[in-house]
C-alpha cells in the first residue's frame, strides 16, 4: 500500500480523506536532514509553509510522486528538482482565498481606526480617545498588487466602501480588469496615487523585494501599507523607517520572509501605527479544511495516475477547460500505447489532430497524456503529467497540434499520426455520449474497437477463410477469443482483422500467424496503462 506523510498543521480532513486507500502517517515538521531520512519510504507529503522541500530531500524521495501543499505559496518547495524527477506538485490556490481576503481588509480597517492600539489601551485601564483619531475609507484610493484570486475578491469587497480601486497586474487584461471594475495602471502611477496599497502576488524573482526604499519614496505621504501575501515582497526595514519618519502613515502584516518573527529580526517592536499578525491569513476553520480536503483531492489524483488542474509543475488547466477535456484523458493515454505497439521504430514525431469540441478548447494536456501513454512502455523511468513533455523533448520527438471543426465521419476525434524511421502509424479515436470510448480507425482501416485489454491487428488478404486459420492458430495456444471484427480500408482487396483476446499473447505466436497465406502483418497491442 502506498503511503503519505501529512504533517501536523495540515487539517484532518486530509487524512480522513486518503487512510481509505493509503497508510497515513501524521507527524511533527521536520528538518531538512531529518525528512531526508524519512522521505523515501513515502509516495506522497503533504505540509504546509513551515516544512521545506528542497533539492537534498527531492534527491533522497527515491519512491515520492507527488508534494501537496495545503496552501498557495510554493516558495519552500524547489520545484525545478521536483519536475526533474518527475514529481508532480499540487496546491490550493482557491481554497483560502476568501480567508486571505478577509484577513487583509481586516487589517487595513485595523490601521485605519487603531483598533490594536486602542484595545491594547483599554486592556491596560487606559481610556484615551484622541490617540486613535482615524480616517474614513469613503472616497480614498486603494491601489492592489496583484489582481488575482486574492486581490479580485479584495477589489469586490472594497468597492462596497466606496473607494476606487486601481491596480497594477501585468497578467490581466483590460477587459478582466474592466469586469472587475479595476482601472489598470503602471507601478508607478498606482504607488503615486493610493491611500493604500494592498500585496496579493505570488513570490517570484520578479516580486521578491519589488517594495523598496526606492518604490516608498514614490508614495503619498501618509499612505498605508498591508501585506498578507508572501514577505519577502516588501523591505521591512525601509518600511520601518518609513514609518517611523510619518511618511508611511501605517501598515498591516501578515507575512514574514522568515518565519517564525523573532524578536530579534522584527523592526517594527515598539512602533505604534502597525497591526502585526503571525502568518494567520488563511486561519479560518472553512478555509483550513477546505485546503485539507482539496489537497488530499489532488494528490489522490496523482496516485491515480490522473491530471490535476492544480498541478503546478504541469499545464495548468481551467475548470472550465478541465469539464470538457476530462472525460478524453483515458483514451489518449491508451491511443498512445496502441501507437507505440504499432510503431516498428524510433519516433520522431507525433502530430495530434483534435475536432469537434475539442477543437474550441485547450488541448496541451491531452497532448501530454498521449505523451505519457506513447512512452511509459518503453522507458525505465516513470512517465508522467510532469515529465512527459520534457522527456519527449529530451528525445527530440517533433510535437504538432492541429484543431478541426468537424471530423470526417464523427463529430469530436483525436487523431494520432506517430511518425517513426520505419514509416508512420495513425490512431484515431472518439467518446460517444463522452462516456464509451471507442479507436474507429488503426492507419487506413475503418474499425470499431474498445481500447481495452489486448488484440492482434492483422491487414490480409480479403479472401475466404482468414479467420478461421487465425483462429485455429490461437486456439491452439489455448488464447481465447473475446472478440473479433473485419474493417474495410481504401485499398482494394485488402481488409485488417482485429482480434480481442483474454490475456497477453507470447510473441513466439506471431510467427505462426504471419505464416498464413494472406497475412500481411501482425501487431499485439497493449491498450491498458
Amino acid at each position: 500500500m502506498e503511503k503519505i506523510y501529512i504533517t501536523q498543521d495540515v487539517a484532518k480532513e486530509a487524512k480522513e480523506l486518503l487512510e481509505k486507500e493509503y497508510t497515513v502517517v501524521i507527524g511533527k515538521n521536520l528538518t531538512e536532514d531529518e525528512l531526508c531520512e524519512i522521505i523515501g519510504e513515502y509516495d506522497g507529503i503533504i505540509t504546509r509553509s513551515q516544512t521545506r522541500i528542497t533539492k537534498k530531500v527531492i534527491e533522497a524521495a527515491d519512491n515520492l510522486k507527488v508534494i501537496g501543499r495545503a496552501g498557495v505559496g510554493i516558495d519552500g518547495i524547489d520545484l525545478e528538482a521536483a519536475t526533474r524527477r518527475g514529481i508532480t506538485v499540487v496546491n490550493t490556490p482557491e481554497s483560502n482565498t476568501i480567508a486571505a481576503c478577509e484577513h487583509a481588509i481586516a487589517l487595513m480597517l485595523s490601521v485605519t481606526r487603531c483598533i490594536p492600539q486602542a484595545n491594547q489601551s483599554i486592556q491596560e485601564g487606559r481610556w484615551d480617545r484622541k490617540s486613535f483619531t482615524g480616517i474614513q475609507l469613503l472616497d480614498k484610493t486603494v491601489g492592489i498588487i496583484g489582481v488575482g484570486r486574492v486581490g479580485s475578491n479584495v477589489a469586490k469587497r472594497l468597492q462596497a466602501f466606496n473607494m476606487r480601486t486601481i491596480g497594477y497586474d501585468p497578467y490581466i487584461t483590460e477587459e478582466r480588469a474592466k469586469e472587475l471594475g479595476v482601472e489598470l495602471v503602471d507601478l508607478d502611477t498606482l504607488l503615486g496615487e493610493s491611500d493604500y496599497i494592498t500585496l496579493h502576488t505570488p513570490l517570484t524573482e520578479e516580486t521578491r523585494g519589488m517594495i523598496g526604499a526606492a518604490e516608498i519614496a514614490k508614495m503619498k505621504d501618509g499612505v498605508r501599507l498591508i501585506n498578507a501575501a508572501r514577505g519577502a515582497i516588501v523591505d521591512v526595514k525601509a518600511l520601518a523607517e518609513a514609518l517611523a519618519s510619518g511618511k508611511v502613515a501605517a501598515a498591516g502584516i501578515d507575512v514574514w520572509a522568515s518565519e517564525p518573527l523573532l524578536p530579534e529580526n522584527n523592526p517594527f517592536i515598539t512602533m505604534t501605527n502597525v497591526a502585526l499578525t503571525p502568518h494567520i491569513g488563511a486561519s479560518t476553520k472553512e478555509a483550513q479544511a477546505g485546503v485539507a480536503t482539496d489537497v488530499a483531492l489532488g494528490v489522490r489524483q496523482v496516485l491515480h495516475g490522473e491530471p490535476v488542474a492544480t498541478a503546478v509543475n504541469a499545464s495548468p488547466i481551467t475548470k472550465a477547460t478541465l469539464r470538457v477535456i476530462q472525460p478524453y484523458f483515458d483514451v489518449c493515454e491508451r491511443i498512445g500505447h496502441i501507437a507505440i505497439d504499432l510503431a516498428g521504430g524510433r519516433i520522431s514525431g507525433i502530430a495530434v489532430e483534435y475536432t469537434g469540441e475539442l477543437a474550441e478548447t485547450e488541448t496541451a494536456p491531452l497532448t501530454t497524456a498521449i505523451l505519457k501513454g506513447l512512452l511509459s512502455p518503453v522507458l525505465q523511468q516513470p512517465v508522467n503529467f510532469v515529465n512527459a513533455r520534457g522527456i519527449a523533448k529530451e528525445r527530440h520527438i517533433d510535437i504538432r497540434e492541429t484543431k478541426t471543426a468537424r471530423g470526417r465521419y464523427y463529430t469530436n476525434t483525436v487523431t494520432l499520426t506517430i511518425e517513426t524511421n520505419a514509416g508512420s502509424h495513425q490512431v484515431t479515436a472518439t467518446l460517444f455520449d463522452r462516456k464509451e470510448a471507442k479507436i474507429v480507425a488503426l492507419d487506413h482501416f475503418r474499425v470499431d474497437l474498445e481500447p481495452k485489454g489486448c488484440f492482434i491487428v492483422a491487414p490480409h488478404e480479403d479472401k475466404p477463410g482468414m479467420i478461421g486459420q487465425v483462429a485455429t492458430v490461437l486456439g491452439g495456444a489455448h488464447i481465447n477469443i473475446n472478440s473479433m471484427q473485419v474493417g474495410a480500408s481504401n485499398a482494394k482487396g485488402v481488409n485488417v482483422m482485429a482480434v480481442g483476446v483474454d490475456k497477453d499473447i507470447p510473441t513466439v505466436i506471431i510467427p505462426a500467424l504471419l505464416n498464413i497465406e494472406g497475412i500481411q502483418d501482425v501487431k499485439i497491442i497493449h491498450c491498458e496503462h
